[in-house]
């Protein structure tokens, strides 16, 4: 599994199970529509009077699911990372990756309260329960900055 099969299977998800930590120590999971960037960051738009954004505010640590919903398809990444919410430059940058991935999106960036949210990775584990043995291969933030096949 290089990076690049990597990022094409991650792209090949459009949803995932996203969980934060509120404030007082209590736990929040939801699924949402995401994108991959070219650098394995995570991107998805949400109101900003969500549980998940209020938590992400107070605490940018994050956690996704990607895969295992197909029936028979036993391949999973377990992402975690930093979360933020970028400005300027930054902010479209990651919009036209997530409107490439979900078109529908351009629509509701004219909501009130509509924010979005980027995820950096720090740790990615790729699972395949479909190989026998199964396939398990780790990737560190340092290990995708240095791929060189992390083009996609």
């Amino acid at each position: 599994m290089s990076p690049s099969d990597l990022l094409r299977f991650m792209r090949s998800h459009r949803l995932a199970v996203q969980a934060s930590c509120a404030p007082d120590h209590s736990v929040q999971a939801a699924l949402v529509g995401i994108a991959v960037t070219d650098a394995f960051e995570l991107v998805f738009d949400t109101l900003a009077t969500t549980r998940k954004a209020r938590n992400l505010r107070a605490s940018p640590q994050a956690a996704f699911v990607l895969g295992g919903w197909a029936a028979g398809d036993e391949r999973t990444v377990q992402f975690e990372g930093v979360a933020d919410e970028p400005r300027g430059a930054e902010l479209e940058r990651i919009k036209g990756s997530y409107f490439a991935a979900w078109p529908d999106g351009a629509a509701r960036a004219s909501w009130p309260d509509i924010t979005y949210f980027r995820v950096r990775p720090r740790w990615i584990r790729f699972s395949d329960f479909n190989a026998a043995p199964p396939q398990i291969v780790e990737f560190s933030s340092e290990h995708l900055a240095a791929a060189p096949d992390n083009e996609g």
